[in-house]
């Protein structure tokens, strides 16, 4: 049985004004702070001094051209990074008031409350009910009562209940493109993680799947804090709360998507935006 990631702490969480992502009155919530955050891959430095307040509940879009560091930015805020041979990082990652880079971390929960779904679709070669409940059987869960549940529930979370119902015991290999990334939105949803971070999770998706994907999103953050990484700007006008801009490492501007969109506040953003380079 997994552990907490530390001690919970007894203080409420922080309530910050009204600033970026939220859209009504009142406060919002920070889920994640991310406090000078530096990330060498060996000698190479590939994030330089990033510090923000991702919101609870909220979309945070990150966009820039490739091999600014979004991906390596997302990659910090679960530790995956940790997995490359030389990489190394400094600074603090606050979540829920915890720094995921402290001492005592269990990187399994860490992982398990701070999920993430790919690039490319990466189903496993199982039936569409073991992708899903691949998650908890891990965990050690067998009772099938809760599987059951756990699988409907994590299938509609997903939309997807619907289309696969029928057939959940048929091989997840079989499903279309887009059926597939939902598939493996919901294997990252069974474990009820709090945070989603979705690493340019419709790139490889037609138009009519990608607009699936896009209403799925904005239906999770009802449940979930999603952070998610597009080169599809368009994208993160659609359905971001805030928005920040990377180029060469640093996190160039961040504020709500529609001033990054329309009022920019630095140079290089407007470029981009308006597609003078990238």
């Amino acid at each position: 049985m997994s552990q907490p990631i530390m001690e919970k702490k007894t203080e409420a969480k922080a309530q910050v004004p009204l600033e970026i992502g939220e859209k009504k009155a009142g406060h919002a919530t920070v889920k994640i702070s991310v406090e000078q955050l530096n990330f060498y891959y060996g000698k190479c430095q590939a994030l330089k001094d990033i510090s923000i307040e991702i919101k609870e509940n909220h979309i945070t879009a990150f966009i820039g051209p490739s091999g600014c560091g979004k991906s390596t930015f997302l990659r910090c805020l679960n530790r995956m990074n940790d997995l490359i041979p030389g990489a190394k990082s400094s600074g603090r990652v606050i979540l829920d008031g915890i720094d995921i880079y402290g001492k005592n971390i269990d990187l399994s929960e860490l992982r398990r409350k701070v999920g993430m779904v790919f690039q490319k679709s990466n189903p496993f070669p199982k039936s569409i009910f073991e992708n899903v409940a691949y998650g908890l059987k891990i965990q050690g869960i067998t009772d099938q009562a809760i599987l059951d549940e756990t699988v409907e529930r994590t299938l509609k979370d997903a939309a997807l209940w619907d289309e696969v119902k029928d057939k959940l015991n048929q091989s997840a290999m079989k499903l279309s493109g887009g059926q597939q990334q939902r598939v493996c939105i919901a294997r990252a949803l069974a474990v009820k993680p709090e945070v989603l971070l979705m690493d340019e999770p419709a790139s490889a998706l037609d138009p009519i799947s990608t607009a699936k994907i896009e209403e799925l999103i904005l239906d999770l953050k009802k449940k979930y804090t999603i952070v998610i990484v597009t080169h599809n700007m368009q994208q993160a006008a659609r359905i971001s709360d805030s928005t920040g801009f990377f180029f060469l490492g640093e996190l160039v501007e961040f504020d709500l998507t529609s001033n990054i969109f329309t009022n920019p506040r630095n140079k290089r953003t407007e470029d981009y935006v308006t597609g003078r380079f990238g």
